[in-house]
């Protein structure tokens, strides 16, 4: 199937569809250019029908499932011009000035909007939990598993039992391991990936804590979490990997890292200032 034909097929095949799903063909006409934010818990619930009606939709659409319909989407184009696949609103016409203000622009933005949606409740009990576990565990899969490797490299200036693990079978074989006394730091934009579902209900079984870093908090994955801090910045399906969208994040992580060195200045002064002498023989 064409990803230009999404719309025409959708409305082909509107009279064959069921009352619940024409209720998604609905919005999703009348919205197409938010549609391709939305994850689809969101989706799910603004149109008021179960998750397993929206991945039927897609199905009888000739969908694999939800996000080969949102490329669709966002390959068809949304509105009266077509997706931009590059952050920030690049196109082929600006100077290198205007794309870096441009670029500028979008990652200031996605750490206002991070900002904003920032629980200082769940800060509070994500640093609680993760100063009182033996061992955390910084888990993602793609690019979520280079942001679980930045935040280890800075947690570990300070706390020395923070561990990245970014295979899906070492991490199945880790948290196999776990105990009540650790906790997982889990990376995850969707919120909706299988292996993370499966992952983190494996940890729930075992009573280990689980901390989610996902920009939708209506997930699954945000539904298997003890705590959820949410990241406010969108992304589109062909914008996967911005950099703006890991600025949004990298900012969560920099926040909990000093809500949680805050608690004892001193000390993780001191472990700091061991680290930076470690390290200053490594220099020219």
């Amino acid at each position: 199937m064409e990803r230009g034909d999404v719309f025409t097929r959708i409305n082909r095949e509107y009279y064959q569809l069921t009352g619940a799903e024409k209720k998604i063909a609905d919005y999703i006409l009348l919205r197409r250019q938010e549609c391709q934010f939305m994850s689809i818990s969101e989706m799910a619930e603004v149109v008021e029908v179960a998750e397993a009606t929206v991945s039927r939709f897609c199905r009888r659409l000739g969908y694999k499932g939800y996000s080969a319909f949102k490329l669709a989407v966002a390959g068809a184009g949304a509105g009266e011009r077509p997706v931009n696949p590059l952050y920030g609103e690049i196109v082929a016409e600006d100077s290198v000035g205007e794309m870096c203000r441009k670029l500028c622009a979008a990652d200031v933005d996605a750490i206002t909007q991070t900002l904003a949606v920032i629980d200082s409740a769940a800060v509070t009990a994500a640093a609680d939990m993760l100063l009182a576990a033996d061992r955390v565990f910084c888990m993602g899969l793609g690019g979520s598993a280079i942001l679980a490797k930045g935040a280890v490299h800075l947690f570990s200036t300070a706390l020395p039992n923070f561990y990245s693990v970014d295979d899906p079978h070492d991490q199945a074989v880790r948290t196999a391991l776990l105990t009540q006394k650790d906790a997982i730091l889990y990376f995850s934009y969707s919120g909706s990936t299988r292996d993370m579902v499966d992952l983190l209900g494996m940890a729930r079984e075992r009573g280990v804590g689980i901390v989610l870093v996902t920009r939708f908090p209506r997930s699954p994955g945000a539904a298997l979490a003890d705590i959820v801090l949410e990241c406010g910045a969108k992304e589109g399906p062909l914008q996967m990997g911005s950099v703006a969208v890991r600025m949004g994040q990298f900012f969560l992580i920099d926040v909990l890292f000093n809500e949680m060195c805050r608690r004892d200045m001193e000390k993780y002064r001191e472990r700091r200032k061991q680290v930076a002498d470690a390290l200053a023989d490594k220099h020219l």
